[in-house]
């Protein structure tokens, strides 16, 4: 490649990253608020097939994703894998392991992991050069403790972003969650999300002294949801309202309810934002249950329509929960 040639190619790949940097962070403006949308898609097969309305859900598997204080009632050791299939070569992953401690406690971790594959790099002249991807991550650790009937919950969440060879941004969030069952089948829930994160880009090591910082905060959510439950808690319904500091106000719904022993079918709608009710998109799912000794292994399925009905995400999840 001649000098020429090269600072062309190097001109380039110095554009292209400003504009996907500007593409990326606009998007995240107009649709979610800011910065980290690939972590309000959702968390596993369960919850998104849910619609996402799982700030009161407290049965069953519970991440502490969607409010850290539903960790407190894990009734057993549970594990989960997941992958999502997205379109635009999107992908979207998921990792965790949660544990009862005691009667009054629960903890979990979790890694989400989100990218794009495939990204066709050219030149000035049209002629291909690599295959770029990117990738963007959040590893989490919840802990939850009851305190006479309310259970308070932390999470604390470190994001990690690499977009390009050298340009990469880190932050630092929490969230915090309470849960109060008013009864055996009622349970209120709410929860404070994304509280001081944001991701800060250094361009200094792409551009020397050209380079500057840029810091893009997320948005802080805020979740108030109700639940209720069968009494043999073969069923649910779940209804939650968020609301966020760049004036996006979202309701949520979600159902699920176990036809047999080994399955169980659920639906939800999620993004019903009342400014913009286009937005609003369901989402429908199941779980295939089985028992093996001790162990009692799962495999979930989500089909969740995004916005405006333009594309569809498909998530698979294998659980195993230890009896």
């Amino acid at each position: 490649m001649t000098n020429h040639a090269g600072e062309k190619y190097l001109s380039f790949n110095k554009f292209t990253i400003l504009c996907f940097l500007f593409f990326t962070v606009d998007a995240h403006a107009q649709v979610a608020g800011t910065a980290g949308s690939f972590a309000r898609l959702g968390f596993g097969a369960r919850g998104m097939g849910m619609g996402n309305a799982m700030t009161a859900v407290i049965e069953g598997e519970n991440s502490g994703y969607y409010n850290p204080a539903t960790v407190k009632f894990l009734d057993a050791q549970y594990g989960s894998i997941s992958y999502g299939s997205l379109s635009l070569d999107r992908k979207l992953n998921a990792l965790f392991y949660g544990t009862p401690i005691d009667t009054n406690a629960g903890v979990s971790l979790r890694i989400l992991n989100a990218g794009v594959t495939n990204i066709d790099g050219r030149d000035l002249d049209g002629f291909h050069t690599e295959t770029y991807s990117t990738s963007e991550n959040q590893f989490s650790l919840s802990f939850a403790l009851r305190i006479r009937k309310i259970t308070l919950g932390l999470s604390t969440k470190i994001y990690y972003y690499h977009l390009f060879e050298d340009l990469s941004a880190t932050g630092l969030g929490f969230d915090v969650g309470l849960v109060y069952p008013i009864s055996h089948n009622v349970v209120v829930g709410a929860v404070i999300k994304d509280l001081n994160a944001q991701y800060r880009w250094d361009t200094s090591p792409l551009y020397d002294q050209k380079g500057n910082t840029t810091i893009n905060k997320f948005p802080i959510r805020r979740a108030l949801g109700i639940s209720y439950s069968l009494d043999d808690k073969s069923g649910l319904v779940s209804v939650e309202f968020e609301n966020s500091n760049v004036s996006t106000n979202i309701i949520r719904v979600g159902a699920e309810y176990a036809v047999a022993d080994f399955l169980t079918l659920r639906s939800g709608v999620d993004g019903w934002n009342v400014d913009d009710p286009q937005q609003a998109h369901p989402a429908f799912g199941f779980t295939v249950t089985t028992t093996i000794n001790k162990w009692k292994p799962a495999f979930t399925y989500a089909y969740v329509v995004e916005p405006y009905n333009v594309f569809a995400m498909h998530i698979l999840a294998l659980s195993v929960k230890l009896q």
